[in-house]
């Protein structure tokens, strides 16, 4: 049966498409709004074109600016394949024409989309997991602006109050937060003292309030001399302390949102079952895995996308030559090294498997990350067969190590 492919070149405001038939011919090239109704028109007219043939839609986003379309077209039952952009990019020179424009782009995408065999399908993802993909990048947005925001606060003390810099771990204390809003210069410190500092910080509900209070005070009477910077820094301090604490709370009310969220999903109990998964680390991996295994044929495809499959680069006498693929999904990475790292604590099984990595000489983070794979193949066991997990006894776990 004949066939034609439509290529979308997605951007934020407007797509480009390019339409071929079989020999590659263009049938339609056309720049259109990420608008409803001129996106509903434009499958109208391709569709149109084909004129009862199949058409096979492909595009270089999967998310985002491209999210209208995609789900215009899951609507109206079109077939849409996913080309990342780096096959785009490569592919690219080899075609006609050095210069780079949306036309071209989209020329590429339906061309690639024509003659290989190995892209993937775009599939759609289940309510929660949608959610939670949101919810999980907009935490992990936020967390990177807690880190900032204390870099700077730490940044800024020690431009006027270096001992008191020091003296707390911000990212930790919140205790040592409430104490930027209120006392942050050491005259301000050395005139409260330690007694009444102690009662200012417990009127606060700051626990260890003595110990903080010993700390601060010290810090100021480690310091006599006023610097030029203290009259303008020790307000950005304040801000800055009250912007963290403010992330905080957000944090804590979208870590709340997550649990709820992700403990309604059927898969919650499986993954949770798993140590070294707390709920928004399981959420994330739900998140970036699209809520099932659909969209991986194989548990080496999912460990591939994770980044956890090392890639052979032989040449000629050369073999055996393994590095980590360039192209992987780093949140799904990021969130299956950090479960592997937790599972430490309280699973022996685990535990043992990263003992025996570390004998045969390899560093923390090889160890970490072989370890992680080998979980991958018994998360995927557990959601194929909806089971939660149970830790191998003594006798299984002397084979491991």
């Amino acid at each position: 049966m004949s066939q034609v492919w439509a290529g979308i070149d997605s951007g934020k405001w407007t797509h480009h498409c390019v339409v071929i038939d079989q020999s590659g011919t263009v049938l339609l090239s056309k720049r259109v709004e990420n608008d409803e109704t001129v996106l509903l028109d434009l499958v109208e007219t391709v569709v149109g074109i084909a004129d009862g043939d199949n058409v096979c839609w492909a595009t270089d986003l999967n998310s985002g600016g491209a999210a209208l379309l995609i789900a215009l077209l899951a609507a109206h039952s079109q077939q849409l394949l996913y080309i990342p952009g780096w096959i785009v990019r490569h592919a690219a020179a080899t075609y006609r024409g050095n210069g780079k424009i949306d036309a071209k782009d989209a020329r590429i995408i339906a061309d690639q989309a024509r003659m290989r065999t190995e892209l993937q399908p775009v599939r759609g993802a289940d309510q929660i997991s949608v959610d939670l993909r949101l919810l999980t990048a907009r935490r992990t947005d936020l967390i990177c602006d807690r880190v900032r925001a204390i870099n700077r606060l730490r940044g800024t003390l020690l431009e006027y109050f270096p001992s008191l810099e020091r003296a707390f771990d911000y990212s930790k204390s919140k205790a040592a937060l409430t104490l930027l809003s209120g006392y942050l210069t050491p005259d301000g410190l050395r005139r409260i003292g330690i007694v009444r500092l102690t009662a200012w910080l417990k009127n606060r509900g700051c626990r260890n309030s003595a110990a903080v209070a010993q700390k601060a005070v010290d810090a100021a009477g480690a310091q006599r001399t006023v610097l030029a910077t203290q009259a303008t820094g020790s307000v950005l301090v304040t801000k800055l302390a009250a912007e963290i604490t403010v992330i905080d709370h957000e944090l804590a009310d979208l870590d709340a949102q997550i649990t709820e969220r992700f403990t309604r999903h059927e898969s919650a109990e499986v993954l949770l079952s798993l140590p070294g998964f707390g709920p928004v680390l399981a959420a994330t991996f739900l998140a970036n895995i699209g809520g099932n295994l659909d969209g991986f044929d194989t548990v080496d495809r999912l460990a591939a996308v994770a980044g956890l499959a090392p890639v052979p680069r032989d040449s000629g006498r050369i073999s055996g030559n393994l590095h980590r693929p360039r192209r992987f999904n780093r949140r799904l990475l990021r969130t299956c090294y950090l479960a592997a790292l937790s599972s430490l604590k309280n699973s022996p099984a685990s535990r043992a498997f990263y003992d025996r990595k570390r004998s045969e000489g390899k560093s923390h983070k090889q160890a970490l990350i072989a370890l992680a794979r080998r979980r991958i193949n018994v998360i995927w066991a557990m959601l194929r067969d909806h089971t939660t997990y149970q830790e191998p006894g003594p006798a299984a776990r002397s084979l491991v190590a």
